[in-house]
């Protein structure tokens, strides 16, 4: 005959190995996107900083339009005060 001895240490690990996994891909997650966020609106700046530097040197439509879509402005003149305040 067989006797085998149980101990609650492997239900422990087992509990807290179950709480602690998902726990740490939620915030890992969280991070993750956190940063994707913060090189989003990095990436914003540093475009809208090359449109307004490309739109003192040449002045195109499209340049325009895409600095309009991205500043939301919707007149060239609030654009051109915009881009005399980045490009100083």
């Amino acid at each position: 005959m067989k006797f085998e001895v149980r101990t609650h240490n492997d239900d422990i690990l087992k509990s807290s190995f179950s709480v602690l996994l998902p726990i740490t891909l939620l915030s890992f997650i969280v991070i993750l996107s956190n940063i994707s966020i913060k090189l989003g609106s990095i990436s914003r700046h540093y475009e809208i900083n090359y449109l307004c530097k490309l739109l003192t040197i040449e002045k195109s439509s499209s340049t325009f339009k895409k600095l309009s879509k991205l500043t939301n402005q919707n007149t060239k003149q609030k654009m051109w005060d915009l881009c005399r305040e980045i490009v100083k």
